[in-house]
């Protein structure tokens, strides 16, 4: 495969891990330590971490819910001999049951993730979402963590 379909597999492999609780593959994607915002999500949703760590964090928030799917689609890729960008466009489904009743929560926008080439493999150094849109009960995104 060439540089371009590399890198937008890891960002997909990076949605499967997510969306099928695969921990061990959300690991495999991501820089030992990397740097992180979502502060078009949430205000304070930033900073650099060890992967470990956010997974770790993500497993809690994830498994609270019923379901996500993250459709990510249009990845426009720059290389920059081992580093690299990829903005890519993502409608993520995130299904809860909040109250007892089965809610959702749709995010609409676009990661603007930047990528790195380690040992021949592409990992993800900065993970960036930007924030469009939302529709249904956010709180489905505010259940707390296991």
């Amino acid at each position: 495969m060439d540089d371009d379909s590399d890198i937008a597999r890891t960002l997909y492999l990076w949605a499967q891990g997510v969306d099928t609780h695969d921990w061990a593959l959300l690991t495999s994607v991501l820089c030992p330590k990397f740097d992180y915002d979502y502060t078009s999500h949430r205000s304070v949703s930033a900073g650099r971490v060890a992967a470990v760590d956010w997974v770790d964090h993500a497993r809690k928030r994830f498994e609270t819910m019923r379901a996500t799917q993250h459709s990510m689609t249009n990845p426009r890729v720059t290389v920059d001999g081992d580093r690299a960008t990829c903005r890519m466009y993502v409608t993520a489904w995130h299904v809860a049951d909040v109250d007892g009743v089965q809610d959702w929560c749709t995010i609409g926008g676009e990661y603007r993730n930047e990528l790195q080439r380690i040992d021949a493999h592409w990992l993800i150094s900065l993970l960036r979402l930007d924030r469009r849109w939302t529709a249904g009960n956010p709180a489905v995104l505010d259940l707390p963590t296991r």
